[in-house]
This record gives C-alpha cells, structure tokens and sequence, in this order.
C-alpha cells in the first residue's frame, strides 16, 4: 500500500499537463525565470536576451519551450536551445517552477518531456549549465541521467557545473 504523500504526488502529476510555448506563456515563462534567478544570483545579458525574446533567442533558432499547467495554470517552464558549442546539439535551459508548486515533480515532468523533444529532433547529446547551491537541481539533473562535464566556455557568471546527457 502506498503512503499518503506517495499517492499526494501521483494524484498531482496527473493533473499536470504539459503544452507547448506560445506567445500567451511569454511573461510566465519570463516571470518564472526571473523569480529564481534573482533569489539565487543576479540576471545576465543572456537571461534577458532569451526571457525577453524567446521567439527569437529560442523557437527561430530550432529551440522549443515547454509550459506545464497545474489546475490549468503555468506553474513551470523549460527551454531546449540550439547549441552554440559543436560538442552538443541542444542545451536544457530556463527551466523554472513556481515555489507554490514544488514538490510535484514538475521538474521531473518537464526535464523528461524536454529530452523526449530532443530525441525526436534527432538530438545525441544535450548540455546543461547550473551552479552547485542548487542542489535540488543538480539532483533532478543527475535523476534525468545528465553527468558532469567540464571545460567549456559559458556566458554566465553563476554558472559552476556543467552536465551532459547522451540519448
């Protein structure tokens, strides 16, 4: 027999569903974004340059975004990126839960969902960049099968861990 809190999460992941971006889920992706980031460190250029435009800076450049809704409301995040470094063909990014829904495996949910995308775009490896502090994130990376890595150039000042995933 399941715990309570066991059969609590089952009954919260399957009220989440999880959409593709449009352009009415800009200012929450943005919003949830800029909500961690400035709890933990300060925003960068190329924070701003994604989160303000991610038509441009994700989705024109072969990237996606996923939005999960949780009783119909964006409550997480998740950008797969067209990679810059020639090591990797996409990079995990943005992704953002709201504090009020923590604890549902939102992140879980979106992490799985955004390397599903990346194999059906014939991905074989996808980077991430993060900083140790998170270590709830570093914990769900590693859950979604991601291992450090070191060595490449990043644009973020935060950034102190680089992971990889192979599909």
């Amino acid at each position: 027999m399941q715990s309570e809190e066991a059969q609590s999460e089952i009954q919260a992941e399957n009220q989440i569903q999880i959409v593709d971006y449009e352009p009415q889920y800009q200012q929450c992706f943005r919003d949830l974004n800029v909500e961690w980031i400035s709890k933990y460190f300060k925003m960068e250029e190329s924070d701003y340059l994604a989160l303000d435009d991610p038509e441009g800076h994700i989705l024109d450049e072969g990237g996606c975004i996923i939005v999960a809704l949780y009783q119909d409301e964006p409550v997480g995040v998740c950008a797969l990126l067209k990679s810059h470094l020639p090591d990797f063909d996409y990079q995990l990014g943005k992704m953002a839960v709201s504090p009020k829904a923590q604890g549902k495996s939102i992140g879980y949910l979106l992490g799985k969902e955004i390397l599903g995308k990346a194999h059906a775009l014939g991905a074989k490896k996808v980077f991430l960049e993060s900083n140790t502090i998170l270590t709830p994130a570093i914990n769900l990376y590693r859950k979604l099968g991601f291992e450090q890595i070191e060595g490449y150039p990043s644009p973020y000042e935060r950034s102190n861990i680089q992971m990889v995933v192979e599909l």
